[in-house]
């Protein structure tokens, strides 16, 4: 008896001696990454990452470019990601005293004029914006095609456009920013307040609003030139179009939570979204040129673009802006 009670004894010793370790080494490993990237990009960044790094177990969740700055800033230390991929400039130096400083990043390789001054995050994509049609549906309603921003105000559309909205999404924004830039502020503002009229749905996220087109919800949607011609790659009846005023754009980088940069395994995930899977997706996805040696060609994506007007795309001017918009 008195040797099976030790046997026993001794076993729990081992079971408490080896758990903690277990217990730590999965915490170790395990990389929780924030993005608001679109499903096609993710799920490619997701399976690369896995591919690349077995032994870690890597989570990625999707969240709009907002609520990751608003996460960041309100949970401080305590926040769950210990990366951000895909998140709007403007964004990203929101949250920027959260972040770890990138000073053994070689950003040689990117274009001088992308490279934020913080080096606090690294350039991903240039994201740029057009008008998408679903021909189909406007036919349906014997509506045409539009030509100018606008004829979007016109009641003809009413129910038939969807668009994300400037405060959640940075695809939003920055049409939102372009066309304060092209006609002046209060010009911009009354267009928005006609053109909502005609709005089915402000999406949160960037995507949503293309998703709806693609779904036949709406006819006209305002999204990702590259998430259009993706659909349009995959079979879908997309028309991508581009009015006077040009296509506005916006820059996407990639970042590390400061409480996690001193994790080995985060900050070797971390190089590797950064480097190698930021040219897959430049090459796959978006091919606006970022790198200062590579440019990159996809079929269908639009070329000889005419990109619009985005001066003061500060974030004090966003946060300026934005406490303007009521319209979603």
């Amino acid at each position: 008896m008195k040797k099976k009670f030790t046997a026993f004894l001794t076993c729990l010793f081992m079971i408490a001696t080896v758990f903690p370790f277990v217990a730590a080494c999965g915490k170790s490993n395990g990389i929780v990454i924030w993005t608001s990237g679109e499903d096609y990009k993710n799920e490619y960044y997701l399976s690369e990452l896995r591919a690349k790094f077995p032994n870690y177990k890597i989570n990625l969740e999707y969240l709009n470019s907002s609520t990751i700055a608003a996460k960041v800033v309100a949970e401080g230390k305590k926040c769950s990601a210990d990366i951000i991929l895909s998140e709007e400039y403007g964004y990203l130096e929101k949250c920027e005293n959260e972040l770890a400083e990138l000073t053994e990043f070689d950003y040689s390789p990117f274009l001088d004029d992308i490279v934020p001054e913080s080096r606090k995050f690294t350039p991903e994509l240039k994201n740029g914006g057009c008008i998408v049609v679903n021909k189909s549906v406007l036919d349906k309603k014997n509506v045409p095609v539009p030509s100018s921003y606008e004829e979007l105000t016109d009641p003809k559309y009413k129910d038939l456009i969807a668009m994300p909205n400037p405060s959640t999404s940075g695809t939003g924004y920055m049409f939102l920013r372009m066309l304060t830039n092209a006609w002046g502020e209060s010009e911009a503002f009354e267009w928005f307040e006609k053109f909502s009229k005609n709005v089915l749905q402000y999406t949160s996220g960037g995507s949503g609003a293309l998703n709806r087109l693609k779904q036949g919800e709406v006819g006209i949607a305002l999204g990702m030139t590259s998430q259009a011609v993706v659909e349009k790659n995959d079979g879908v009846d997309f028309d991508i179009m581009f009015f006077e005023e040009g296509s506005p754009y916006s820059m996407y980088g990639n970042a590390v939570l400061k409480k996690s940069a001193s994790r080995p395994e985060v900050m070797e995930v971390f190089d590797y979204a950064a480097t190698e899977l930021c040219k897959g997706n430049n090459e796959r996805f978006f091919p606006d040129q970022i790198f200062k040696d590579f440019v990159p060609v996809i079929e269908g994506f639009p070329t000889d673009i005419k990109y619009g007007d985005m001066k003061n795309d500060t974030l004090a001017e966003k946060e300026r802006l934005l406490a303007k918009w009521t319209f979603a």
